[in-house]
């Protein structure tokens, strides 16, 4: 259903409960319906009053001449269906709730707007507001500006609009979408690609559901040419429960959205401040291309902090060449650090303009994709009024630097950080749309956070797998169905007895390795164990079987390779926005070092070569003191290979290969784990046990079927 005109522009407005009592939501949705009373019809209606806000009052909706094109309620909860009910009757069909606590008449409410075709916004909703429609639905005032605003929390996302006003961040739309009974965030998300009034979209959420809708429209707003700064808690956690394997633990439900947000070319930031501080600076500059900062400062302790920090958020403070560095000398006293950082060395007291100069000329050099400059500007004027006009002058010239005059090609953006926090001169900064903060760290955080916007979001390949039938539970199966899919595993024998054993370790090359492959987590169970020869084998068999009873045991030729580095690569299928492929640090002690790297399946192989650069062990790849690189290629073919099949298969809950072994010569999946879908496996478990097979189940092999699956 279609995102209603009702809510951008509605022709007329009906406010339903409207009170002359500041204290009440009734007074301020009538007060900022009727600043819009110059573009549409506005009707106030109130049972007991004659009057608000020096306008008539209509006792009920039905006492309207025509129906209106938006009803706002600010009633009691016992009130709104019948208000909705008779708002029904007489032809609206679009309407905003900010009553809360509707209990259970929500389910009611929820089958009438169905029925009828009618749209709400809430229950629970604190407003809405269109700075182009002049429509404004909410508690407060907005200042108009480009950043929209969608939040499940309506106090957060005044939050958000309260924090932008102060740095002079104006809001475009803002919609508190409450209980979402009807219109969902992502109805708005959707509405905002459209709107030439809106270049960033700032999105609260507490859940994800519908995520993989949630991922199309922040891809259709990018490539509308909008930035969407994503702000949530810990979003789609019960999903992560629900995984069985070391992949589910070890991976967190914001790990799922951060990957949500770069397969949309969006950004997760962690606080209200980090996203309005984001969202000045892309409403100044474009995001930079890369992470190459230049930082220029008239102190070198500012500079050098700024360096520090840069590194911290996943900036890179990069020496200039020889030939940029001695231009710089021709500027700056002799004292002066020309490497990266700049220090000025007090050539800004001597003359401002060189501020202006050094910026310009660094800016020029196509070494650096972005200029942090920090410390004293911004206080001269303040300080020595003396030195207003020459301040002026200075920020005029990076005001035009900062509008980039520089071709596009080499557009540099520039952020300024002062000690000022409010002088003219600071001012002047905002006025040429500088980004300009009073803290090194709120500079830097907002320019960290912009450089993940800068490229392109990853591409999403076709799954090009067909699908595969899901695998009977065990290690046996795993291994066939990972093995159909091309990934190497050991050369191995399923047996179920001691004979079968025997056989299977004469056909194998020592040292072999043991498993109950019935049993998930089988170092946890003492159900593996490696390194057997001719003369211990028997004798750990026995062990083995009598300690947990017959089933399928598979004997493996066991891995000996030198120079091998573990990992772990695991699919599953999120709640909320489905396949997620996980690659990481393996072995027995994954969940220890928590090094994993995570995005929605399926990728390509640039997109897997990048997860693998994400990790913190990436250097053991490439040879570590001494040790030979590993086969990157094979590593990353079977990062694809598990991420199309997970995509591919919708019968399936998780696969797990842990650990893979990659060395010089390939990858070995050496233990894995692929679980189906607990509803697919509920479902059989229910139609055998009901004979639709023409056969009922006893209840002793109910009970071992039960077994069999967990």
């Amino acid at each position: 259903m279609s995102f209603p005109q009702a809510f951008v522009d509605p022709s007329s407005v009906a406010v339903v409960g409207a009170t002359d009592d500041r204290a009440k939501w009734g007074y301020w949705l009538a007060t900022g319906a009727l600043a819009g009373a110059g573009r549409r019809q506005v009707w106030l209606v109130n049972r007991r009053a004659a009057q608000v806000l020096g306008q008539s009052c209509r006792p009920t909706v039905d006492d309207l001449p025509q129906a209106p094109d938006l009803v706002a309620l600010c009633v009691p909860p016992r009130h709104v269906l019948p208000v909705v009910r008779g708002a029904l009757a007489k032809g609206c069909r679009a309407f905003l709730s900010i009553t809360a606590g509707l209990g259970a008449d929500e389910a009611e409410l929820a089958a009438l707007l169905r029925e009828s075709g009618a749209r709400m916004i809430g229950p629970n909703s604190l407003g809405l507001f269109n700075a182009a429609t002049e429509l404004r639905l909410a508690w407060g005032n907005f200042a108009p500006g480009s950043l929209a605003i969608v939040s499940q929390s309506g106090q957060l996302g005044s939050e958000i609009a309260a924090l932008g006003a102060r740095a002079g961040l104006g809001v475009s739309r803002f919609y508190s979408v409450g209980n979402q009974l009807d219109v969902t965030a992502v109805d708005v998300l959707e509405s905002l690609v459209s709107d030439e009034h809106t270049s960033t979209v700032a999105l609260y959420l507490e859940s994800f559901a519908d995520g993989a809708r949630i991922v199309t429209a922040l891809e259709a707003l990018r490539r509308a040419g909008k930035h969407a700064l994503v702000l949530t808690t810990g979003a789609s956690e019960g999903s992560r429960l629900l995984a069985r394997s070391h992949t589910g633990s070890m991976t967190s439900a914001l790990d799922v959205v951060d990957a949500a947000c770069r397969a949309a070319g969006a950004l997760r930031v962690a606080t209200p401040r980090e996203l309005v501080d984001a969202a000045r600076v892309l409403d100044a500059t474009a995001p930079p291309g890369g992470r190459r900062v230049a930082i220029i400062s008239d102190s070198g302790g500012q500079g050098g902090i700024a360096a520090d920090l840069a590194g911290d958020r996943g900036l890179r403070a990069p020496v200039f060449t020889e030939q940029l560095q001695a231009r710089l000398r021709d500027l700056l006293p002799a004292a002066a650090a020309v490497s990266n950082p700049v220090d000025l060395a007090g050539a800004g007291e001597a003359d401002l303009q060189v501020y202006a100069r050094v910026t310009e000329l660094v800016a020029a050099s196509g070494e650096v994709d972005s200029i942090v400059l920090s410390g004293y500007l911004g206080c001269y004027g303040e300080d020595s009024p003396s030195l207003v006009n020459a301040e002026s002058a200075v920020i005029d010239r990076l005001g035009h630097l900062g509008r980039g005059h520089q071709t596009d090609a080499a557009r540099v953006p520039l952020i300024v950080h002062s000690m000022s926090a409010a002088s003219p001169a600071v001012a002047r900064l905002r006025e040429h749309r500088v980004p300009v903060f009073d803290t090194i760290d709120a500079a830097l955080g907002a320019l960290g956070h912009l450089t993940q916007l800068g490229g392109q979001p990853r591409p999403a390949p076709m799954t090009v797998r067909t699908e595969a039938a899901v695998p009977a539970p065990g290690y046996w199966a795993a291994r066939t169905f990972l093995t159909a899919l091309g990934i190497a595993m050991p050369e191995a024998r399923l047996v179920t007895d001691a004979a079968g054993f025997a056989a299977a370790c004469a056909s194998l090359r020592a040292p072999l390795v043991l498993k109950a492959g019935w049993i998930e987590h089988k170092s946890e169970h003492r159900a593996v164990r490696t390194g057997l020869g001719p003369d211990t084998a028997d004798a750990v068999f026995r062990e083995m079987y009598e300690r947990l009873g017959p089933g399928e045991y598979v004997v493996e030729e066991q891995d000996i390779r030198p120079g091998v580095v573990e990992l772990l690569i695991g699919a599953r299928r999120d709640r909320d926005f489905g396949p997620t492929v996980t690659v990481g640090h393996g072995g027995i002690l994954a969940e220890l070092w928590h090094d994993v790297s995570v995005e929605l399946a399926p990728v390509d192989r640039p997109t897997a070569a990048g997860m693998l650069d994400r990790l913190r062990s990436r250097r053991l790849l490439d040879g570590w003191r001494g040790q030979p690189a590993v086969d990157l290629d094979a590593l990353i073919d079977t990062v694809v290979a598990v991420s199309e099949a997970i995509a591919a298969t919708p019968g399936l809950a998780d696969i797990e290969i842990n650990p893979i072994r990659v060395g010089p010569e390939g990858a070995l999946a050496v233990d894995a784990l692929v679980v189906p879908r607990a509803e697919d496996v509920v479902a059989k478990a229910a139609c055998e046990a009901t004979g639709v097979n023409g056969h009922r189940e006893t209840t002793e092999e109910q009970e071992a079927s039960r077994e069999h699956v967990h």
